[in-house]
């Protein structure tokens, strides 16, 4: 009677939305349905590990003792217990009812992690028996692995649904309190959930108490996929009049009108004792009684239809062919691009093993280094929209931070012992500098050209670093073969107190040069593999995406690539560090002919080019000797100020006055010659020769043995990932044919 009752409840809903506008399907559609999503979405969570799933499934949540047992029964139309420990369950249990009517009596699944995850057949007792090990087996921890279990019988009801552990309210020990907090987390990441629909089940009484309602409420304020299910229904009648039933049952106002809601009473009995009649009939004579009860007490007519069991469960049907009707379309969707990203996955680790051939390894690699060399010149050029960025803060930062970490202490940290720290040093920067680029995210040439403002300013902040003394004066004059001039004295005094904090300072703008450089490793890499499919990708080299993928899948061509790149880098700081050096140390050798003015123009030209000609021969000569003679003026004002120290030994004291003076003003000098080239020094010195040689020192990269022994093992690994690709893309090939299948089948019907 039960089976016949539900054969004409389903003949009575309205049309099916999923499935291109078929009608209501019918008993075998429908489980065949449940059959294949449900399968579908075992396999691409389970065997493809893929969580984020466009597949609806019903999570039934409540506090302990509400009754979401007796309601999972209810709708299964058989009594079970799964928990027998006091702890309760820990972890969600995956039901699926599929209805049968040859299924009686019925029969039970669970699916074996062990063997595929196939559904194996056992006996009922059985059944409980592994889910109450599964739980138990956790002791006092949960964990958000299901366990599965499927019902085929004549007496349940279509649908797949996930029990969640209870929320508990109140616990006597901390451990309890410990395990409490983790189930509500638990299910609480199941709510989060936008495709999980919410079977909220609470004790018929005010709605405004209703605790796990509200739990609902923070994540679905519009109660969209939540069901309110009010048990034990019987034990509020006599609270229920005329009067106020009907604003009972529509909540007092607490209630949304567009929350799906029913009040109903399941079976129940002593504990201990057996049900007085089959469980199926009980459900139906609850059903009958709360339907005759708030029909006595005058209950609106809209208002039946949310009263009872069998409303529920006649809901529930509808609700369940409407969702997963309306599932096929975007399961399909994401299959069908799951299918694209397994293909270019396999594509590409097929690739790789061909690739890495022991015959073809060593030019594969180069050649991958060659294209990452190349893509370099791209990225300084500047490329929009690439990846990572960062401001002159975050660079900075990260620049101190690597070093701290490093323990380096060859060149100087901060321009000046007046900056307090870092963090003074980028607020000057930022808000007395003003550099306008200081906020501005970017990476390649647009980073590298920022670099060289903030390095100038940092070298300006060169000082002598201690005062020169009247014994140094004296010390530095001594005597020897020839006549010590003053200007010998300068030069002592510069080289002693003067080169080494400028050296300093030059460590540090080379170390920030090769630092940025090596920072732009995952730029080059990003430039290079996001060219496919763009329309940009014909203006480059078409190997450069191939290649940015042999790089990000193989860590030997990774490893070798990244560290040709970086010993490039070392190998240029040190050149760097080498020809300033040596720059500086003739410098301050002979300050006097680093100082000579540069060329200036000549008197009487004009900057008006309108004018310009070719001059002759003569003008060419009457040029020269004015362009001598108009050299700017710093080294006539320096021999002027030597020629202004005393050589009397009883003006001793003024004579040290103005040597300080002259070395001080000298340095200023020298400072301002360096700092107004440092970006010439920086293109010169390091940037011009590292890409010029990057590609020469990638078509060199040798492998080692141990690198050829690498190669080895990952090729070995190769073959077991393309294995393993090949197998999800079966699988993804496997659950796309199902569903046609299964829609073609319902189209021919």
């Amino acid at each position: 009677r039960a089976a016949a009752a539900r054969a004409g409840r389903r003949g009575q809903r309205p049309a099916g939305e999923g499935g291109g506008g078929r009608g209501a399907m019918s008993v075998g559609q429908k489980s065949e349905l449940l059959n294949v999503l449900g399968d579908v979405k075992a396999r691409v969570q389970d065997k493809l590990g893929i969580v984020d799933f466009p597949m609806p499934q019903f999570i039934l949540i409540g506090k302990q003792s509400v009754g979401k047992s007796r309601l999972i029964e209810a709708l299964a139309g058989e009594t079970f217990n799964f928990i027998s420990s006091s702890l309760g369950s820990r972890r969600p249990t995956v039901l699926e009812f599929r209805h049968v009517e040859t299924a009686d009596p019925s029969r039970w699944y669970v699916r074996s992690a062990e063997n595929s995850n196939q559904w194996e057949e056992y006996p009922i007792a059985k059944v409980m028996q592994l889910v109450g090990k599964a739980h138990d087996d956790l002791g006092a921890t949960v964990t958000a692995v299901p366990i599965y279990v499927r019902i085929e019988s004549a007496g349940c009801v279509d649908m797949q649904i996930v029990d969640l552990p209870g929320f508990r309210e109140f616990s006597l020990s901390e451990d309890k309190q410990q395990l409490a907090d983790q189930i509500q987390d638990l299910d609480m990441e199941f709510m989060r959930d936008p495709h999980n629909v919410m079977l909220c089940v609470e004790q018929a009484g005010d709605a405004a108490t209703m605790s796990s309602l509200a739990r609902c409420r923070q994540l679905d304020p519009n109660f969209e996929r939540t069901i309110l299910i009010r048990n034990k229904l019987d034990k509020y009648y006599k609270d229920l009049t005329s009067d106020n039933i009907n604003k009972w049952v529509d909540g007092h106002g607490d209630l949304p009108q567009n929350l799906h809601r029913f009040a109903l009473t399941l079976p129940f009995w002593k504990e201990g004792d057996s049900p007085p009649k089959p469980f199926r009939e009980l459900t139906k004579d609850m059903d009958a009684q709360d339907i005759k009860e708030m029909q006595a007490r005058g209950i609106s007519e809209k208002y039946m239809k949310t009263i009872g069991f069998n409303n529920f469960a006649t809901f529930m049907e509808g609700k369940i062919e409407s969702m997963f009707s309306e599932a096929i379309g975007p399961v399909l969707s994401n299959l069908k691009e799951l299918k694209g990203h397994a293909e270019k996955k396999e594509r590409g680790l097929s690739t790789e093993l061909a690739d890495t051939d022991p015959n073809r390894i060593l030019s594969t690699t180069r050649d991958c280094g060659v294209s990452f060399a190349m893509a370099l010149t791209h990225v300084m050029e500047g490329v929009l929209q690439l990846n990572p960025v960062m401001n002159l803060e975050q660079e900075l930062q990260e620049f101190h931070e690597y070093h701290q970490a490093l323990g380096s202490t060859h060149f100087s940290m901060l321009p000046s012992l007046d900056f307090v720290g870092l963090s003074d040093y980028i607020d000057y920067l930022r808000n007395e500098i003003q550099l306008a680029t200081f906020d501005v995210e970017v990476n390649g040439g647009a980073q590298f050209r920022r670099l060289m403002s903030e390095v100038e300013i940092f070298l300006r902040f060169s000082e002598i670093a201690v005062e020169t003394k009247k014994k140094d004066v004296i010390q530095a004059r001594g005597v020897s073969m020839s006549t010590l001039t003053w200007r010998d004295v300068v030069v002592k005094l510069l080289s002693n107190e003067a080169h080494l904090p400028l050296q300093r300072r030059v460590a540090y703008v080379g170390e920030r040069i090769r630092w940025f450089f090596e920072k732009q490793k995952e730029a080059i890499l990003t430039f290079m593999s996001s060219l496919e499919g763009t329309p940009s990708a014909n203006m480059f080299s078409p190997l450069y995406p191939r290649h940015a993928q042999l790089i990000e899948q193989n860590e030997m061509i990774k490893h070798l690539v990244f560290q040709t790149y970086d010993l490039a880098c070392q190998r240029q700081l040190k050149q760097f560090v080498e020809l300033f050096d040596n720059m500086l140390t003739s410098t301050f050798s002979n300050p006097w002919v680093f100082l000579k003015g540069a060329t200036t123009g000549v008197e009487g030209e004009t900057e008006d080019l309108s004018d310009a000609v070719l001059p002759s021969f003569d003008d060419t000569k009457d040029r020269i000797p004015r362009e001598i003679e108009g050299r700017s003026s710093t080294e006539g004002v320096l021999s002027k100020w030597l020629a202004d120290i005393p050589t009397e030994s009883c003006m001793i004291d003024e004579a040290v006055d103005k040597v300080q003076m002259l070395v001080l003003r000298t340095y200023s000098f020298i400072r301002a010659q360096v700092c107004d080239q440092v970006e010439l020094f920086s293109e010169s010195f390091f940037k011009l020769p590292m890409m010029r040689r990057l590609e020469e020192d990638m078509a060199l990269i040798e492998l080692s043995e141990e690198d050829e022994a690498n190669y080895k093992v990952r090729r070995e690994r190769l073959e077991g990932e393309i294995k393993s690709a090949r197998e999800n893309l079966d699988e993804i090939v496997s659950c796309i044919q199902r569903i046609q299948g299964f829609l073609l089948t319902c189209a021919a019907k």
